[in-house]
C-alpha cells in the first residue's frame, strides 16, 4: 500500500509539474506569428489569445485573432478581416489580415485597434460588416461564445 502511493504521489507530481511547464512562454511576444492563405493553424473558433499572449504557451502575441466558418460550421478556407475606421467598411482602411486554411486569422503584428470596424471578406469577396466598433482583437472572445461564430457563408 505505501509503494502504491509512493507511486500515485510521484505520478500525480510530475504531471502537475508537466502541466505548468506547458503554460509557459517558450518564446516571447518579440516572435512574428502572422497567418497567410496557405498556412494551416489549430483550435479553430477557441479564443486564440488565451495562449497566444504574454505568458502563454502559443507563439507570439497575437494583437487580432479569430475564427471563420461556413454556413455549415466548418471553417472557412481564405478570406481577409479587413479593419475600418468607419462602419461599413466606410474611412480609411488600417489593416488586413488573411484567413489560413483552418479558418483562423491571427497576426502579431503592431496594430492599434481600439475604435475600428471589422469586415469579414470571404473568399469570394462578399463582405460582412460588423456594426460597433472594437475595443480587442480578441474575436474569438465573443463570438462563438457571447455573439454568433464569425460569418457564415
Amino acid at each position: 500500500m505505501k509503494s502504491t502511493t509512493i507511486i500515485l504521489f510521484s505520478f500525480l507530481f510530475i504531471a502537475f509539474g508537466l502541466s505548468i511547464n506547458s503554460c509557459r512562454k517558450n518564446g516571447s511576444c518579440k516572435q512574428k506569428n502572422v497567418s497567410t492563405n496557405s498556412a494551416d493553424s489549430h483550435n479553430s473558433g477557441m479564443n486564440c489569445m488565451q495562449c497566444h499572449t504574454s505568458g502563454g504557451s502559443g507563439m507570439g502575441c497575437f494583437n487580432a485573432a479569430g475564427s471563420m466558418f461556413t454556413s455549415t460550421g466548418k471553417p472557412l478556407a481564405s478570406g481577409n478581416v479587413k479593419f475600418y475606421t468607419a462602419p461599413n467598411g466606410g474611412g480609411t482602411l488600417k489593416y488586413t489580415v488573411k484567413v489560413d486554411q483552418s479558418g483562423n486569422f491571427y497576426t502579431t503584428d503592431n496594430m492599434t485597434l481600439t475604435g475600428l470596424y471589422p469586415v469579414a471578406v470571404g473568399p469570394n469577396g462578399t463582405s460582412k460588416y460588423m456594426g460597433s466598433s472594437i475595443s480587442s482583437g480578441a474575436c474569438n472572445s465573443c463570438h462563438g461564445n457571447t455573439t454568433g461564430k464569425i460569418w457564415s457563408y
